[in-house]
């Protein structure tokens, strides 16, 4: 009986450049709002042709991940509640609440984070030490910290090595923090919650390095379950 392989074919460069892009974005390196570089230092860069740039960067146009503004060059977009974000839609026509989406939160990112404990290799464990030191940093400067939340959980998702998590929790992080980032502004204006955010994040990143997939899944419980918990006690429109 014959092995139905298949020949291996060579990946376009402007596929990597594509991917390395996208990924920067996804991970929120690179952040809404942010310009790009232009295209002869992208190239220089990535020791590729301008051409090879050009075509990666026009894919993630049509992708909506950039957007070009006339005269000032090429930026990464902001989300919106528009473009196809099926979180949105969901929260649009099945009258979909913040709790309902948190509640579903649990289930995707306890898994994520479960799963990221058996995968996560040295790379995932910097990234994850990053954004909690960008998180302490940002609230030292008086700012929310929740694109360097964005990134943790993103970060946990690129661990998991599921390119559908991954996928499935942009849309989730482009709603959640983005859309509706005035309903949790309190949660991150007060001192003692900010504090147990961080305690839990650490908790977090400690089972992913530690490689336990349970506790992980435990502590990823108990960090959503407080976010509920004090909305519900803080009487915010959940």
């Amino acid at each position: 009986m014959k092995t139905p392989l298949k020949p291996v074919k060579p990946r376009r460069i402007s596929d990597q450049v594509f991917d390395q892009l996208k990924e920067l974005i996804v991970r929120g390196q690179l952040k809404p709002g942010e310009q790009l570089m232009p295209e002869r230092e992208l190239a220089e860069t990535l020791g590729v042709s301008r051409t090879t740039v050009r075509d990666a960067i026009s894919k993630l146009v049509v992708m909506r991940y950039l957007e070009h503004r006339q005269g000032q060059g090429t930026f990464v977009r902001k989300p919106t509640l528009t473009n196809g974000n099926l979180l949105a839609e969901a929260m649009r026509f099945e009258d979909a609440t913040l709790k309902d989406l948190l509640e579903f939160r649990k289930g995707l990112e306890c898994n994520a984070a479960a799963v990221a404990a058996h995968r996560a290799m040295d790379d995932d464990i910097d990234m994850l030490r990053k954004t909690i030191q960008d998180m302490e940093r940002a609230y030292e400067n008086g700012d929310l910290g929740t694109e360097a939340d964005v990134s943790f959980h993103m970060a946990i998702s690129f661990a998991s090595r599921n390119p559908v998590q991954i996928h499935v929790m942009k849309h989730f992080y482009d709603y959640l923090f983005y859309s509706i980032r005035a309903n949790l502004t309190e949660l991150y204006k007060d001192q003692g919650q900010f504090d147990r955010l961080l305690t839990q994040h650490r908790d977090v990143f400690n089972a992913i390095r530690a490689h336990d997939p349970d506790e992980a899944h435990r502590a990823m419980d108990r960090h959503i379950q407080s976010v509920i918990d004090f909305l519900l006690d803080h009487d915010v429109n959940i």
